[in-house]
């Protein structure tokens, strides 16, 4: 038996890792209208925390010779993940950790409020802090750059948003490993410059596309085509985007450390070694199988041979430091967690906050409505998971939380 299961396509096969994972018959049904396209290189790859998205699937992995599909890739330009191994201890935290939930909420703006407009809570006020200042003056050149041919993006937040969570199933954790160490986790990507970037492309795909969309099996599925007008803006606006997500995460993470390391209640520590910052929702040109292609991991991490990522469960759940094995069928990529069982609005609706208080007991988190969409039961198992990617990934380090911020 083989390690995935295998799905035909009108024009090229999937391959699925889903051994003892639920995958719904609306995802399936996507995956196959991606395979249907006359530029899939290969075969469709599918992770097994794969469910429904915008298009294309969540968990999915799509090599396109010749075109790029900016739905896939999504709105969520270059979101992704950043750990960092620190040596502190469990014996060295407070007995409560409330505090240090608290500290980590004033040091990074999270959320939103009114609109995203002014006094928005997710974005840095009258004061944008110096380490932002700095990586705006660097991404600056690119972003004007884009505004050049495209100048409707300049709007809303760009530096202000520079360092800060969002909102939805994004979130910052403090996690022990199977040492009782201490790990800081953060989740986030491009903010609203990346959504905006998405947002505006995917519908110049369409727009582009108008008189073929009928031929598609999604709109959503819309195309660039190498040598059309906007197939190099979107390639360089979207490289753009996961280099402002990066730079995100790391402004975040000195942020968190700062405001740790001026806790009374905590002692002085350092960040060791092991640090790892990397996407799973992006597009980068790759070569597999003797061809040079665009691989699109939309919900989806690279996992070459010894390459380190991370895979985090849900609220309450174990997450995992994890290293590729290189698995060329997968394209070298393994999932981005445990995935969506249920829909945002079905887990409000089966759970409630005595649900979610008893699945996250003994994580210092929000425990109230606005949070049930993100409780643990909305999510697959991570152990299945896991289990069901044992060829794409080795497990280096198993952590589970014990604070956690949610956007």
């Amino acid at each position: 038996m083989t390690d995935y299961v295998r799905f035909k396509g009108e024009r090229v096969p999937i391959k699925a890792w889903v051994h003892g994972v639920p995958a719904e018959d609306e995802a399936l049904d996507q995956l196959r209208n991606v395979a249907s396209l006359p530029f899939i290189h290969g075969w469709v790859a599918a992770m097994p925390d794969v469910h429904w998205g915008i298009g294309a699937t969540v968990g999915s992995v799509i090599p396109t010779k010749g075109a790029i599909i900016p739905a896939a890739v999504g709105v969520d330009i270059g979101c992704g993940m950043m750990a960092t191994r620190t040596t502190l201890t469990a014996e060295r935290l407070p007995d409560s950790l409330e505090s240090i939930r608290a500290a980590i909420e004033r040091a990074v703006p999270h959320g939103r409020t009114n609109q995203g407009g002014k006094g928005d809570r997710g974005a840095w006020g009258d004061r944008v802090p110096a380490e932002a200042e700095d990586r705006w003056r660097r991404l600056r050149p690119g972003y004007e750059r884009i505004l050049a041919s495209h100048p409707r993006l300049d709007r809303g937040q760009h530096i202000r948003h520079l360092g800060t969570l969002g909102a939805g199933n994004h979130f910052i954790e403090l996690c022990l490993d199977e040492s009782d160490r201490v790990w800081l986790l953060l989740h986030t990507g491009s903010r609203g410059v990346g959504n905006r970037i998405g947002t505006h492309f995917i519908k110049l795909a369409q727009r582009d596309m108008r008189r073929h969309l009928a031929d598609l099996p999604d709109k959503d599925l819309a195309y660039f085509e190498e040598g059309a007008e906007h197939f190099d803006d979107y390639v360089f606006a979207v490289e753009w985007a996961q280099q402002y997500a990066r730079a995100n995460r790391e402004v975040m993470m000195q942020r968190i450390v700062d405001a740790l390391l001026a806790q009374s209640d905590l002692p002085s520590f350092q960040l060791e070694g092991t640090v790892v910052n990397c996407h799973h929702n992006y597009v980068q040109r790759e070569h597999h199988y003797g061809e040079d292609v665009y691989l699109t991991r939309k919900g989806a991490v690279s996992a070459r041979d010894g390459e380190l990522g991370v895979i985090p469960g849900s609220m309450g759940a174990r997450s995992y430091i994890v290293r590729g094995r290189g698995n060329p069928e997968s394209f070298h990529s393994c999932s981005h967690g445990a995935g969506r069982a249920m829909s945002r609005g079905a887990a409000r609706r089966k759970f409630t906050i005595d649900d979610h208080a008893k699945a996250t007991a003994g994580v210092e988190c929000r425990k109230d409505v606005g949070v049930l969409d993100e409780t643990p039961g909305a999510y697959k198992d991570i152990d299945a998971v896991m289990q069901a990617q044992r060829s794409l990934v080795d497990i280096v380090h198993t952590l589970h939380q014990v604070v956690c911020v949610k956007g």
